[in-house]
């Protein structure tokens, strides 16, 4: 019984595959979709999720500091 516990726990926080998560993105998306709309929300998608592994490292910088290299209006 333990064992099998200890299965379903691991089951459920299982990540679904790129490939299964390409397919949920596809079935969301309307059925006239281009192929250049497919590849720009696959971009995104890739993009935030780089933006939010770099994030969960450490990996960016304090808003004050990208303002003050770069000094543009809000």
């Amino acid at each position: 019984m333990q064992a099998r516990d200890a299965h379903n726990r691991n089951m459920a926080t299982v990540t679904p595959s790129v490939k299964q998560q390409a397919r949920t993105l596809l079935d969301e998306l309307p059925d006239d979709v281009t192929w250049d709309q497919i590849v720009y929300e696959l971009a995104v998608r890739r993009s935030i999720e780089l933006g939010l592994a770099d994030a969960d490292a450490s990996r960016g910088s304090e808003i004050n500091e990208v303002r003050r290299q770069f000094p543009l209006s809000e």
